[in-house]
């Protein structure tokens, strides 16, 4: 793995994001906290207090291994990949923006996970489930919690305490699985497969220098996995194997991702946009199933 200063986005394996933020295993300041944005693979729970949403994690077998074995707003049965990164690094896991005992005091001490399931890059993206955040909603809440710390402290310790903490944006495969690939959206039928990935791209873009000028500077992207490779996906085959149609799009969206952040790195002064490489890692998983991934 090679790791190159301003002219070039680190590419890394999830295991290895700990990297981008240049902290020791098990020793980061407290002060340094992780505001979290992104799908069903990061939500701890904010979809879980949307009451009219259709995506919630709230049927018995999510969590079964987490906690007390119960539903958690969690869409798996242990951790999320946010909670898994996180406890690597040391760093304390952000609660639910919905969570109705986040105060200042916990922002200040943990930051926030605004995650939410089924949402997307664009805006349209799951609208079949009725209520969920897009990044674009996301990220109007982060300046909604950032105007609150602002009275806590003040502006310049503000300032300072966004600049330092660290950020991870994980999101995409809905735009795809839950738009472009279903033909009740407009997208479907407005973009050929190449023309659409820009599109997203195009937006994400615009979102990311937002979060910059928001003071964002070391911020982590997660790429998308083997969509294809999805239950749903595998389904709509003729064969039950993996979709390579949809596995096509996912590593479109990587590379155009990866091109993205690398030039975010380059323009924006004292950033740091790094990729994490999901589909690689996650089909070593689908490849290798037996083998023990986290510990």
């Amino acid at each position: 793995m090679k790791n190159t200063k301003r002219n070039k986005t680190t590419i890394l394996p999830i295991l290895m994001i700990f990297m981008i933020i240049n902290l020791p295993r098990r020793t980061c300041s407290v002060s340094v906290v992780q505001f979290i944005f992104g799908d069903s693979l990061s939500d701890v729970g904010n979809n879980n207090y949307l009451t009219r949403s259709l995506a919630r994690a709230s049927l018995p077998w999510y969590g079964i291994d987490f906690g007390n074995g119960m539903p958690n707003g969690r869409f798996t049965n242990g951790r999320t990949i946010a909670d898994i990164v996180g406890d690597y690094m040391g760093l304390p896991r952000p609660p639910a923006f919905l969570d109705p005992s986040l105060n200042d005091d916990m922002i200040l001490e943990n930051g926030v996970n605004y995650a939410s399931g089924g949402g997307g890059i664009l805006n349209e993206t799951s609208s079949l489930f009725i209520q969920r955040f897009s990044l674009s909603k996301q990220i109007e809440l982060f300046q909604g919690t950032q105007e609150m710390i602002r009275m806590k402290i003040g502006p310049e310790s503000a300032d300072k305490f966004f600049s330092q903490a660290r950020y991870v944006v994980c999101m995409g495969s809905n735009d795809y699985i839950n738009n472009y690939l279903l033909p009740v959206y407009a997208d479907s039928w407005t973009y050929t497969g190449d023309s659409f990935t820009n599109y997203v791209i195009s937006t994400l873009d615009s979102q990311l220098r937002l979060l910059y000028a928001l003071g964002a500077r070391k911020v982590a992207f997660f790429g998308l996995g083997p969509m294809g490779c999805i239950p749903l996906q595998r389904l709509m085959s003729s064969d039950g194997n993996c979709r390579e149609s949809t596995n096509k799009l996912s590593k479109g969206f990587n590379k155009a991702a990866l091109q993205l952040l690398n030039n975010l790195t380059n323009i924006l002064p004292n950033s740091s946009f790094v990729f994490g490489d999901a589909y690689d890692y996650f089909q070593d998983i689908i490849d290798q199933p037996g083998k023990t991934w986290f510990q």
